[in-house]
Order: C-alpha cells, then structure tokens, then sequence
C-alpha cells in the first residue's frame, strides 16, 4: 500500500453553503473515502499547522494530490519549495483541477498556467486519447460530465509528456485535460474535472482515473542519480 496525501484548501467548504452541501466531508474528505480501500491516506488543509505538511508528513508521502482555487498565495513559499525537492526526489503529485494556478504546479512547469474559464452548467466530454495509458485502465472512449465548469484553451503549459484526456465542451471549447510530466525522479498528472459546486467526484469513473493515477505515480524504487564531478570508470590515456 502507497502513503497517500491528499491536500485541500479547504476554504469553499468554510465559507460556502453550496460547496458543502456537495462535499459535507470536504473535497479532501471525498477524495480519501475512495482511496482509502487500497492505501495509507492521511488529509491536509491550509489552515492546518505548516499547512498540514511539515518534512515529516512530506517524507513519509509516496504520491501528494492537491487542490487549491482561492487561496493559492496564502500557500507558503517554504512550503513550495519542500513539495518541488520531494518531487525532485521521486514523490508523485496529482494536481486537481483549480490547482493549475497552484505554486507548486507553476514553479514544476516554469509558465504561467493560465486559460479560458466559464461556470455555465456546460456537459464536458473528456476523451481519450491515449487508450494505452495506465491512467485510462477501465475507462471506455470517454467520460460524460453533466455538468462541469469550462477550462478552455490556450492552456499556458509546457507540451505534455503524455496526453490521456482531452476535453470537449458543450460551449465548444476543447482542453487538455490529462496531462503528465516527468521532473527529477518523481512524475506528475494534471486532471482538470473537479469544480467545487458539482458532485465530479463522486462519479466512479473520474474517481477510477484518480486511483489509477495514484499507482502510475507511484515512486519507483531504484536509487536517486549521481550527480556532479566523476572520477572515470575506466583509465583514461594522456594523449
């Protein structure tokens, strides 16, 4: 079983009856009622000391997913950087819709993550595109969103290592929706479903995609590269 974290502003939930109306246990309380089956999962929020993330919790985390919207700033810089090391280092790190404009997924991908945006009740069709994909295991041509709020492009990211999903929606925007990255040791997943004021995670198949992303990000087990000044594996002779 991986240790799994799973990190939540939590802040929607503090202040709007909506939002807890859908998630009553919290975003973060959602995502690990369904993970905790298979893993070791432990819950984070801002408001928690050291944002529920000390080095402790960090080193003991084999995949971090996090989502953020309105209070990305409030995200300690100290913090973003002990996240980006442990990536480094081979921590996975699932990065949840709103999340893009995180700190953490704008200093991994060095732009500036920005994109279209509109709440209007819109059906989303998030295709696959990549059948092969672990993270697609068990998920058939696409997955239907009643509603979702729109994320459009241009989206203002590196080109993905892999893309798995891209989205269609009812307005007729389309958008990269499953995207992998590769930094260091650890792997990366943005999945874009999630908006706070719709019940997105309790559908099983975008909870079946998180799950599989969780064991795709998996750190692997070989040891951390050698870097810096070599001495020479064989004799080198003077010209």
């Amino acid at each position: 079983m991986l240790n799994v974290t799973v990190w939540n502003e939590n802040r929607h939930e503090q202040q709007n009856e909506e939002v807890r109306n859908v998630y009553p246990d919290g975003i973060h309380g959602t995502i690990s009622n369904f993970l905790k089956d298979d893993h070791h999962v432990r819950t984070a929020t801002l408001d928690d000391a050291e944002h529920g993330l000390s080095e402790e919790v960090l080193n003991d985390t084999d995949v971090l997913l996090w989502w953020g919207h309105i209070a990305h700033e409030e995200v300690s810089d100290e913090l973003v950087e002990r996240i980006h090391n442990r990536v480094l280092d081979g921590m996975g790190l699932i990065v949840l819709h709103s999340a893009h404009f995180s700190k953490i997924f704008k200093k991994l991908m060095g732009t500036g993550c920005d994109l279209k945006w509109r709440e209007a009740d819109e059906k989303e069709r998030l295709w696959v595109v990549d059948p092969s994909h672990p993270i697609a295991e068990g998920i058939g041509e696409k997955i239907e969103l009643e509603k979702e709020e729109m994320y459009g492009e241009h989206f203002d990211i590196p080109a993905p290592d892999e893309l798995v999903f891209l989205s269609w929606f009812e307005g007729g925007e389309v958008f990269r929706s499953g995207c992998t990255y590769k930094r260091g040791q650890g792997k990366i997943f943005y999945f874009r479903p999630g908006h706070e004021t719709y019940p997105t995670y309790y559908n099983e198949e975008i909870q079946r995609v998180i799950q599989n992303a969780v064991a795709w990000a998996a750190p692997t087990k070989r040891s951390k590269p050698v870097y810096g000044n070599a001495k020479p594996l064989e004799t080198i002779t003077a010209k």
